[in-house]
């Protein structure tokens, strides 16, 4: 497997956060630049969480100045998870264990196995940050209650890979999907994804703040917002944690 063209590589011994180094070194890259830190220091996730790193995981940012407005850029969230769960099939040859969960997480058996966080460093700019459990899952105590219990590749394929060897059928599969993204437009990203979501046609509950939003998920729109039919009506959710 080749690495895709036109994509810049960068891998760092140790690193405070991928994300953090994508906005320090935007300015000098000529094109989209994958940033692999072997070892991070303060990682992060979604809502300034704190993103346990343990040592042969998985923490990469891709760096990108992105074409359109930026709720087209946020649509790269689908992409990337396309591109994980293409990974994740590449190393293991298990479809049927992974599966999407609405907005940014991988499952592996029902269990949270890799996350992103899109931030946008300055206008323009887009990072894609990715986090892997590979070798290791933090315990079921340092989650947010109700959260999915944390699992990882290791543990539950019994397929062990280094973070490099992940990082290029990511990259690869990454640059595939964007493509498409980028000449077809979000409709076919979107048709992909709901093939690997997770509780399709199920109740879930949808959590934005202290207000809480429980229904069966029907559907992701043009826009990627969740749909819930509720009780009373369908509801379009741009934002939330969602719970199973």
């Amino acid at each position: 497997m080749h690495w895709p063209e036109g994509y810049g590589r960068r891998v760092l011994p140790e690193v405070d956060s991928t994300n953090a180094e994508a906005a320090r070194v935007a300015e000098g890259l000529s094109g989209p630049e994958w940033i692999l830190g072997l070892r991070q220091t303060a990682g992060r996730g979604r809502r300034g969480r704190p993103w346990a790193d343990p040592d042969g995981n998985f923490s990469a940012t891709l760096v990108m100045r992105p074409q359109g407005a930026p709720q087209t850029a946020a649509l790269r969230s689908f992409v990337a998870s396309l591109a994980l769960y293409d990974a994740f099939v590449a190393v293991t040859g298990r479809a049927g264990s992974f599966a999407l969960k609405w907005p940014n997480d991988v499952l592996l058996n029902g269990g949270k196995v890799a996350g992103i966080l899109l931030e946008s460093p300055r206008p323009g700019l887009l990072a894609i940050g990715i986090g892997v459990n590979l070798t290791q899952a933090p315990p079921v105590a340092a989650v947010e209650a109700r959260a999915l219990r944390p699992v990882s590749l290791l543990s539950e394929t019994g397929v062990a890979v280094t973070a490099e060897e992940f990082l290029t059928p990511l990259a690869v599969a990454f640059a595939r999907h964007d493509a498409g993204f980028a000449t077809y437009g979000f409709a076919p990203v979107r048709e992909a994804w709901l093939a690997r979501a997770a509780r399709l046609g199920e109740g879930i509950t949808a959590r934005t703040g202290k207000t809480e939003t429980t229904g069966t998920f029907v559907d992701v729109d043009a826009t990627g917002n969740l749909v819930l039919q509720t009780a009373k009506s369908r509801v379009a959710i741009p934002a939330a944690d969602v719970f199973f």
